[in-house]
């Protein structure tokens, strides 16, 4: 076996063991425990974080920080890869941002000359708008660290009203949707599911129970129980083509529409009551290209923030 070919597959072994002997690795690899302590040594120099420790338990192990053994791309996969990360800027915050600042600068500096080129000419004729909101998520790192460990946390949460109320919660999956960060979470002092904007998460921290994870089908029932939650109420409005398009550009939206020969549409929905507010604004928004039928206290709601702003604007 070459050096190279070895020192490859000794990167992804010393990855898959994280922890280890030198002549262990020696006699796997058929060469002296002298020759392994110098491919370690290479490793170590090509930025696989290695740690060892003497004494009769010692040896080495690889830190949490793992380095993937290499991978090639073609220059498309390599441009896809860079734009993936490049969508991301317009959020104020990220799970990985240093990590993926990091990931596009390496993407960026290893391509050859002429793709580096091409990219740059891509950079200004292609972009993915997303609104840059002002509010930071400064625990979005510590939310999705206990999703993925299915660890609770005791959060301040502010509400919309301002005020900040102590929750227990257990983390279940996070999303981004129209710049804001999500997570959906059980709620121990509601109990049940309840989804939380990140960016008013004011403090958290793990509450010192047992981490339960939680598996990909409890995840999926996270979300599900998270849309029902609460008493809901039925919807149905009338949309022009234009309407729809518009009602369609929310994705969470666009499942209740069912669309007409003419490009029109019909809304039929089961939506929760305390998102009449949310409604009632929407609806504002679309002015003639929607109109809600029912229920008659969403029309209501519709009527009083339209009179409110008639009111202010009198004169």
């Amino acid at each position: 076996m070459s050096k190279s070919r070895r020192l490859l597959e000794l990167m992804m072994a010393v990855n898959r063991k994280r922890r280890f002997k030198v002549r262990e690795l020696a006699e796997e690899f058929g060469v002296s425990a002298r020759t392994m302590l110098r491919d370690l040594q290479t490793l170590s120099e090509l930025g696989v974080p290695l740690y060892s420790e003497t004494g009769p338990h010692g040896g080495y192990q690889v830190l949490r920080e793992r380095v993937l053994a290499p991978i090639a791309f073609t220059e498309g996969e390599a441009a896809a890869v860079f734009f993936a990360i490049h969508a991301l800027r317009h959020y104020a915050e990220l799970p990985f941002e240093a990590e993926s600042a990091s990931a596009e600068r390496k993407f960026y500096l290893n391509m050859p000359g002429d793709i580096r080129e091409r990219i740059d000419g891509m950079k200004d004729r292609v972009d993915f708008l997303t609104p840059k909101r002002r509010a930071g998520a400064p625990w979005l790192g510590r939310l999705l660290d206990a999703a993925i460990r299915g660890q609770a946390l005791r959060i301040e949460y502010g509400g919309k009203n301002g005020a900040v109320e102590s929750r227990r919660i257990r983390p279940a999956l996070l999303y981004a949707d129209d710049g804001f960060w999500y997570c959906i979470a059980f709620c121990h002092e509601r109990e049940g599911y309840r989804v939380f904007r990140c960016d008013r998460v004011r403090h958290a921290e793990p509450d010192g129970t047992e981490p339960q994870p939680l598996d990909p089908a409890e995840v999926r029932e996270a979300r599900r129980a998270a849309e029902e939650s609460g008493e809901r109420i039925r919807l149905w409005a009338t949309l022009t083509a234009e309407g729809v398009r518009r009602w369609e550009s929310k994705h969470w939206l666009a499942p209740m529409v069912a669309v007409k020969g003419d490009g029109g549409g019909t809304v039929d929905a089961e939506v929760p009551r305390g998102d009449l507010a949310y409604y009632a604004e929407l609806f504002i928004a679309l002015g003639s290209e929607a109109e809600a039928e029912v229920p008659e206290e969403l029309r209501a709601e519709i009527r009083r923030r339209l009179a409110e702003r008639m009111e202010r604007y009198r004169g």
